[in-house]
């Protein structure tokens, strides 16, 4: 059985802590993005470790804030993929504007979303492939924003809306939006409408969610059209369309993400080529990257 141990617990609070500074809701709030009661989290603050949390509540909280068990962790890199969702993420932050960001898997899209909601104020991380019906969604964004799931829907919506907008300049980064249904997915719409002016809102997914939105247009559904113009009525996208771009694109973001993760570089031409060696057309992405270094220590 794994065991948590001591140093681990440290560090998990130490990363609580950190992430507290950037939210300016209430502490009770807070204690509830980590599923947790405000008193035990006055507790942690206060030194308390033994009994106040289950291992799996460690292990939770310890995975989302990107501690790790070993002192092996994917380090940032300002990558071309990141330097643009920043520059996104910080427009619809400061103006509550929203964007939507479609591109290739393996590119480090989902590592910068979640690293930015880490480190900027007010800035909130959904994985909507975790939640794709409507009641889930809506359940998951309360929790993530600190507000009580607990209740009937049309009250967890009301209450997710007076928060945000309550909130200095919060932004909400929905990663894999393609995944939600189509209920879900208007939910988008309802809660930009509620929070127009006040909350921003970044939208982030791959070809899936840019087929949902297309068809749902030329469909003529409704919901798809309106949630388009509010998002912008464009997608961000990085990754060249040309062949000798895209494995020019590719080699540089391989190559700036494994310098700032390998202890010894002697081996990164090596792994860069291997990963840049085309399968069935597709080039391998940071998720390949990975592996290969791990597989080269």
């Amino acid at each position: 059985m794994l065991q948590i141990t001591a140093e681990f617990k440290e560090k998990v609070v130490a990363a609580l802590l950190e992430q507290r500074a950037n939210f300016d809701g209430a502490e009770s709030a807070f204690a509830r993005q980590w599923s947790m009661s405000p008193s035990v989290f006055n507790r942690l603050k206060n030194g308390e470790r033994d009994g106040l949390l289950r291992d799996n509540a460690w292990l939770t909280i310890g995975r989302e804030l990107n501690v790790s068990l070993t002192e092996r962790k994917w380090n940032m890199a300002r990558t071309e993929v990141y330097n643009i969702i920043e520059e996104d993420v910080l427009f619809c932050k400061q103006f509550s504007k929203a964007r939507i960001c479609v591109d290739e898997c393996g590119i480090g899209k989902t590592f910068s979303a979640k690293y930015l909601s880490r480190t900027l104020k007010n800035c909130f991380y959904v994985d909507a492939s975790q939640a794709k019906t409507k009641q889930l969604f809506v359940k998951l964004i309360a929790k993530t924003i600190g507000v009580d799931a607990a209740g009937r829907h049309a009250d967890v919506k009301a209450n997710i809306k007076y928060y945000l907008r309550m909130l200095p300049q919060p932004l909400i980064i929905i990663d894999e939006a393609g995944d939600l249904d189509y209920n879900a997915f208007l939910v988008l719409k309802e809660l930009w409408n509620a929070t127009e002016g006040v909350c921003g809102w970044y939208m982030m997914g791959a070809d899936g969610l840019r087929n949902k939105i297309e068809r749902g247009i030329a469909h003529k559904q409704v919901g798809y059209k309106e949630i388009f113009s509010r998002y912008s009525e464009r997608y961000t996208s990085v990754v060249p369309s040309g062949t000798s771009e895209r494995m020019g694109f590719y080699r540089k973001l391989i190559t700036d993400v494994l310098a700032v993760n390998m202890g010894d570089t002697s081996n990164l031409n090596g792994i860069v080529k291997r990963c840049l060696t085309t399968d069935g057309g597709n080039i391998g992405g940071l998720r390949r990257a990975e592996s290969l270094l791990i597989l080269n220590q």
